[in-house]
């Protein structure tokens, strides 16, 4: 069977969506395709959107016609402006959002959009003519296997999902993020088309059932009322919202992490990749900062059709074990039980370098990067790149000229600049 679309998205993460709309609001037949339709959209780490810096990349999307921002308003259980202490210039807004109801938004987003299509599968190949991306070709479907998809542009925004690993401990598994299945044939279809593929790292907390904590021995962080909103598009919105809570680490709790780190994936040698400065594992942090006597932990809800809490602050790639016992010398921890395992996670990504600042690769017209497949980390972070991709591609393929904002304009405009120009030896924050 022959198919054809101006372009195709490969990733329906936060950079894949923001690159599939951007395309077919531009008016351009487009193709996102995704290992799982569950997973559009998914927060596999923290279910926030926004905070400091990115609440900024947030409200620039917003600016330039993307969804973020439309979604986060839509769907927040929590809205609390950051550094209200200091200078309007770094007053960041936060989201605390329903992991499950933004995913459904943003899905939702993706069918009723006119101009695109939603496929699930995997993309095994990219194909060229006469130097220039010419189509993909799938692999892994009852009906799908080897069917090559005609294009005039790609953009590749996999997230982690490239040849990705999970650690806990000494236990190694071959899986995307979540459970989820990881990328086979793409890394070595880039490969033989010349990229430089490299190894990075990041990982996620533990998430625990709320009704175990003792929230009476922690702070509480309530939102702000009224709610702020990162659109300027929303409304003022008077629903209720979900509070956080805040804790502490203690000795207790480094001494298990100092009497265990010999088993952490990290500092047995089992973990190659690069993992992101700025945001430690709790196993660097106390290693790092072994003058700190304590370091903060904000228990936030994942949603409000679960009681599951997310344990940010505590991310980590100790054994299951050494996780619950550290877990529970927490205030409000003591009887604490796990429900999903911390864990870190490696997979492929791009250098950045080799992309011109439209985010089109140099040596391959035609094919454009975006997100953690770039090297950086973070949904806000991947949703700019993918909203810039998609808006110049759409440019390219109209024969119009590109979109670059200045890094002295936007914080859009430092992101994509500090990527191609200077390029990035770990996950990018």
């Amino acid at each position: 069977m022959s198919v054809a679309y101006d372009a195709v998205v490969l990733g329906a993460g936060h950079a894949g969506c923001e690159a599939a709309l951007a395309l077919a609001r531009m008016g351009l037949s487009t193709l996102v395709i995704t290992l799982n339709l569950d997973s559009v959209a998914l927060m596999a780490c923290n279910p926030a959107i926004g905070g400091t810096s990115k609440g900024h990349l947030v409200r620039e999307i917003d600016a330039l016609g993307g969804e973020m921002g439309l979604a986060a308003d839509a769907e927040f259980i929590q809205m609390r402006m950051l550094n209200t202490g200091k200078g309007p210039a770094v007053h960041s807004l936060r989201a605390q959002m329903d992991k499950r109801r933004y995913h459904e938004r943003m899905k939702r987003a993706l069918e009723a959009q006119e101009n695109l299509d939603i496929l699930q599968g995997e993309v095994s190949e990219i194909l060229t003519e006469n130097g220039h991306v010419s189509a993909v070709r799938l692999s892994g479907g009852v009906n799908t296997e080897g069917e090559r998809i005609a294009c005039r542009a790609v953009v590749v925004a996999t997230g982690v999902y490239l040849k990705s690993r999970i650690l806990i401990g000494d236990h190694v598994r071959e899986s995307g993020p979540s459970g989820l299945l990881r990328a086979e044939g793409l890394s070595a279809s880039l490969a033989s088309l010349g990229f430089t593929l490299r190894r990075f790292k990041t990982g996620t907390p533990a998430r625990v059932l709320g009704k175990t904590l003792d929230y009476a021995e922690m702070e509480v962080q309530p939102g702000d009322v009224p709610a702020p909103h990162f659109s300027f598009l929303s409304q003022s919105d008077p629903r209720p919202q979900s509070p956080c809570y805040l804790t502490y680490t203690n000795e207790a709790t480094h001494a298990v992490i100092r009497a265990n780190i010999h088993r952490s994936a990290m500092y047995s040698g089992l973990i190659q990749a690069t993992g992101t400065r700025y945001c430690p594992s709790i196993e660097d942090k106390i290693t790092r900062f072994a003058d700190k006597d304590r370091h903060q932990i904000f228990i936030e809800p994942e949603g409000l059709s679960t009681d599951e809490m997310y344990v940010q602050g505590m991310s980590s790639s100790l054994p299951e074990d050494v996780q619950l016992a550290m877990l529970r010398t927490l205030p409000g921890f003591e009887k604490v039980q796990m429900m999903r395992t911390a864990y870190a996670i490696e997979y492929d990504c791009c250098d950045s370098l080799d992309l011109l600042p439209t985010l089109e690769f140099k040596h391959l017209p035609g094919l454009y990067g975006a997100g953690q497949f770039n090297g950086t980390s973070g949904y806000e972070e991947a949703a700019a790149q993918g909203l810039m991709a998609g808006i110049n591609a759409a440019l390219k393929i109209k024969g119009r000229p590109p979109v670059v904002l200045s890094r002295d304009s936007s914080y859009i405009g430092t992101l994509i600049d500090d990527l191609v120009t200077k390029g990035t030896d770990e996950p990018y924050r």
